[in-house]
């Protein structure tokens, strides 16, 4: 369920306000159709096939509007008295644990009409839906003082007194922009982002004829990396391969020139990644310590390029490999919630949790940002895991360093040639010269390598040159799966088997309920 951030307003004698954040922002709507015009500056979007409840709130005489949620509308009838229940019981509880239980409830409908089908008929199919809504929110004692129906850029009402109120063809909608709320909201700062189709065509894999490379692709990486990453001696260093592509990759989308307007970037990025990058990126992030090591570039200057890539590759989770595009999605939701934009994290997360609704990270973070938490804890978790993999790193190879010293007779002349040094994500060569240990190291035969490993394990290594800096399970959201496990799964041809896909709602859009506290 998805939250919004709040907006405040008042309701009295029938009149529903909504205010900005100082009095001069405040606009009275006292008619269904500034009602049906306020929706999308409280979502920040344009709703689509879209069940959406907004909580009124009362304070000290003067109302606001509190809560919004939303949810697709689903597409068998049977599952219409479940979605109605899960709406109301979650945005009206959710909002006293808040503090705050509304005291009233505004409903809307929006669907466009399917070919062969009118707005009234739109109306008429999905009244029953409707009641549904008001007798859920009835049985927790919040009525629904208005219900409409968007449909074909006109509105009806469920809820007029009369026969008569709203005639048959409905009423139109005034035109985007046009409004006083519209005007009102541009001048308090407030956005709308255009449709939920558009936000979700940047997460929707590719229905294209380069789709059908990207698969062989994907089938022909799986063929290589599958077996590696099930291999434990092989799974560190897929991750190691993974982490530094994914790096390449950020760094290249960085320093891609300024393109105007998110298709034509979108475009751009997918110029820029290769089929075979993808795949082996898609592929090695299904390993969780893989994912949540790409999780830390999550602020900074690595954020953007960081959240491009994400929604990249979840563009390339092409065909069969549908479920594989849980980890790029839940990657981009926790970019975009880290960086502030609450409305792509939550649509990440809830895609997301449509590819696969067994997702921990995903659903664990979907949670978290719908109850309107901080991702500063997060954050600091992922900080900590760095700093000290870099301290680890650093000891290990001044460990490795003392011990190259302490075997390599005094008197041997220090070859010249390049020299290694250790970075955040570097790791000392043995048989390279190190300047971890304070000082050039000479190079040394494979059999000096050979004693190296066994020096850094065995009793010989100075007390405290290795701090104890170890993963701990559970201080960081958790894995969807065993430790150790990738999420790979193969069919009969290699690709992966796809689950849920005859399920009602199993679509990536409604995977999850939204609700905007």
């Amino acid at each position: 369920m998805t939250n919004h951030s709040e907006t405040t307003g008042s309701f009295e004698n029938g009149d529903i306000a909504y205010d900005g954040s100082a009095p001069e922002h405040q606009v009275t709507l006292r008619t269904p159709a500034e009602l049906a015009d306020a929706l999308p500056y409280l979502l920040g979007y344009r709703p689509e096939d879209s069940i959406v409840l907004v909580a009124l709130n009362d304070r000290g005489g003067r109302g606001r509007f509190g809560g919004r949620a939303r949810l697709g509308i689903p597409a068998s009838r049977d599952d219409w008295p479940f979605a109605a229940r899960q709406l109301a019981h979650g945005l009206i509880t959710g909002s006293e644990r808040r503090g705050a239980k509304p005291g009233q409830m505004v409903a809307f409908l929006c669907q466009e009409p399917a070919a062969g089908e009118s707005g009234r008929d739109v109306v008429r199919r999905l009244e029953p839906l409707a009641q549904k809504l008001r007798t859920e929110c009835g049985r927790l004692d919040v009525p629904v003082i208005e219900a409409l129906c968007i449909s074909g850029g006109r509105f009806w009402s469920y809820c007029c007194p009369t026969d008569g109120c709203c005639p048959d063809e409905g009423l139109p909608m005034g035109l985007p922009g046009t409004s006083v709320l519209a005007a009102a909201a541009a001048y308090a700062g407030i956005q709308v982002r255009g449709s939920l189709k558009e936000l979700r065509a940047r997460l929707l894999p590719w229905e294209t004829a380069a789709a059908l490379e990207q698969e062989i692709a994907l089938d022909a990486a799986g063929l290589s990396l599958v077996p590696r990453i099930l291999d434990e001696a092989e799974r560190g260093s897929v991750a190691e391969e993974t982490l530094k592509l994914a790096e390449r990759v950020m760094t290249r989308f960085a320093e891609a020139p300024f393109v105007p307007g998110a298709a034509r970037a979108d475009l751009r990025d997918d110029q820029l990644l290769d089929h075979e990058e993808a795949a082996s990126l898609i592929l090695g992030l299904q390993d969780r310590t893989t994912r949540d090591r790409a999780a830390e570039w999550m602020e900074g200057d690595e954020a953007e390029p960081a959240l491009r890539l994400w929604r990249a590759l979840a563009r390339r989770c092409v065909g069969p490999y549908g479920e594989h595009a849980a980890a790029p999605l839940t990657l981009a939701g926790w970019v975009a919630w880290s960086a502030g934009d609450q409305l792509e994290a939550r649509e990440a997360l809830a895609m997301a949790l449509g590819a696969d609704p067994d997702y921990l990270f995903a659903r664990l973070l979907h949670q978290a940002c719908n109850e309107g938490l901080d991702p500063e804890s997060v954050r600091r978790c992922l900080r900590a895991e760095r700093r000290g993999r870099a301290r680890s790193t650093v000891a290990d190879a001044g460990a490795v360093a003392e011990a190259v010293v302490a075997e390599t007779p005094q008197d041997e002349p220090a070859p010249r040639g390049d020299t290694a040094t250790v970075g955040d994500r570097g790791a000392a060569v043995p048989h390279e010269v190190s300047e971890a240990g304070g000082g050039a190291v000479p190079a040394g035969p494979d059999p000096v390598s050979r004693r190296c490993r066994r020096t850094r394990v065995g009793e010989s290594v100075p007390a405290g040159s290795r701090p104890a800096t170890s993963r701990t399970d559970g201080a960081c959201p958790g894995p969807s799966r065993a430790p150790g496990r990738p999420r790979t799964r193969t069919s009969g041809r290699g690709g992966p088997r796809r689950r849920g896909a005859d399920r009602p709602g199993a679509d990536r859009g409604s995977g999850a309920t939204e609700r905007h506290p």
